[in-house]
C-alpha cells in the first residue's frame, strides 16, 4: 500500500495476457473486488483475441477461408480500435500483420519465443493491408481474406486498458489505474497531484528502480499513457537479432532511431497506436506528434531524450 499526496492507494500485480499486470485503486478497501473484476475481464479478451490461443475467436477468423464471421460484441469491438488505429497513423499500425509476425517466429507467447533457438530460415511477409479486412457492426460479422491473419498486440492491451479501468472507476466509484506491460489508463478521481507513473526505457517491476537517466516520473490526471519500444521483446531467428515492432510494407522489424516513445493521449488506445507509428515512422517523428498535440517523450537509439510539448513535468515519486 502507498500514499499518495492525501490519498492511500493500494495496488495489486500478477500476470495475464502475457504481460505484467498492475492494478492500483485509491479505495484499498475495494482492491480485492476491483482485481476479481480485471482478472475477469481480461480473460474474455484473451478468449476474444488472443493470436495465440487455438480456440480463441480470433484464430477461428483465420480458418474461416474468406468467409464472413460472426463474432462477439468484444472482438467487434477490439477489430474496431485497431481498424481506426490503422486508419489514423495511415497504416504504419496495421492489425493485418499476423503473418508476417508468424514468419519471424513469434508465433506463441512471447517466453516461449525467447527460449526456442533452433536455427531455422527466416521467412518473411509483407502486411496484406487493413483495408481488406470487412468488419460489419449492424451485423456483428468480420470478414478476412483467405490467408490474412490478424494480430491485435498493436492495440489491444491498451484498449483493454482504457475498458478496464473505465468499467472498475464505474463499480467501485473511485479512482483506477490498469496497466498492462507499460499501456496505462486512469480513471475516476485521481490521487492528490495525480497518478505518479514512471517512464521508463526498459519494462521492469515498480519496485526495480532503472539506471539513472534512463526513466523518469510524470503525473497523469487522466486518459492514458503508452510506452513503446523495440528493446524490450527481442528474439534470434536464421542468425537475425528481431524484434516485435514489425513495419507493415516491408514484414520487417523496424529499423528506427529510436529506443523507445512514450505518448499521453486522451485514450491509452490512442497512446500506443501513435507511440508504435512514431517508430516505425522514424525519422521526423517528433514532428508528427507536435502536429497531431500528442505529448511525447521520444528516447533516441543513442539515450538522447526529446520531448514534444505538453509533455508532462517530471515527478518524485512512481506510482
Amino acid at each position: 500500500m502507498t500514499t499518495t499526496g492525501l490519498r492511500t492507494t493500494a495496488a495489486a500485480e500478477w500476470r495475464a495476457l502475457g504481460t505484467r499486470v498492475r492494478l492500483v485503486v485509491t479505495d484499498p478497501a475495494l482492491l480485492d473486488s476491483c482485481n476479481l473484476l480485471l482478472a475477469r475481464h481480461l480473460a474474455e479478451v484473451d478468449a476474444a483475441c488472443s493470436r495465440f490461443r487455438t480456440d480463441s475467436e480470433l484464430s477461428a477468423l483465420a480458418g474461416a477461408a474468406g468467409r464472413p464471421v460472426r463474432v462477439s460484441p468484444l472482438l467487434a469491438e477490439a477489430l474496431a480500435v485497431a481498424l481506426r488505429a490503422a486508419e489514423a497513423t495511415d497504416g504504419a499500425v496495421d492489425p493485418t500483420v499476423g503473418s508476417a509476425m508468424a514468419a519471424l517466429g513469434y508465433d506463441r507467447d512471447f517466453t516461449l519465443v525467447r527460449e526456442d533457438d533452433r536455427p531455422v530460415s527466416l521467412r518473411l511477409r509483407r502486411a496484406a493491408g487493413w483495408r481488406r479486412v470487412e468488419l460489419d457492426r449492424t451485423t456483428g460479422t468480420v470478414t478476412v481474406p483467405d490467408g490474412v491473419r490478424l494480430d491485435l498486440g498493436a492495440t489491444a492491451k491498451a484498449w483493454a486498458a482504457d475498458r478496464a479501468a473505465a468499467m472498475l472507476a464505474r463499480a467501485a466509484g473511485c479512482g483506477v489505474l490498469v496497466s498492462l506491460g507499460g499501456d496505462t489508463a486512469v480513471a475516476g478521481e485521481p490521487p492528490a497531484g495525480g497518478w505518479q507513473i514512471r517512464v521508463q526505457d526498459v519494462t521492469g517491476a515498480v519496485e526495480e528502480t532503472p539506471p539513472p537517466g534512463s526513466y523518469e516520473t510524470v503525473g497523469l490526471r487522466g486518459g492514458g499513457l503508452a510506452t513503446s519500444g523495440t528493446s524490450a521483446r527481442r528474439w534470434r531467428r536464421g542468425g537475425y537479432e528481431l524484434h516485435h515492432i514489425v513495419d507493415p510494407r516491408t514484414g520487417l522489424p523496424v529499423r528506427t532511431p529510436w529506443r523507445t516513445v512514450s505518448v499521453v493521449a486522451a485514450t491509452c488506445a490512442d497512446a500506443n497506436a501513435a507511440g508504435t507509428a512514431a517508430l516505425v515512422e522514424g525519422v521526423g517523428a517528433e514532428q508528427r506528434l507536435t502536429r497531431l498535440g500528442l505529448p511525447a517523450r521520444l528516447v533516441a537509439q543513442n539515450g538522447l531524450v526529446v520531448t514534444t510539448p505538453g509533455w508532462p513535468a517530471p515527478r518524485e515519486a512512481a506510482a
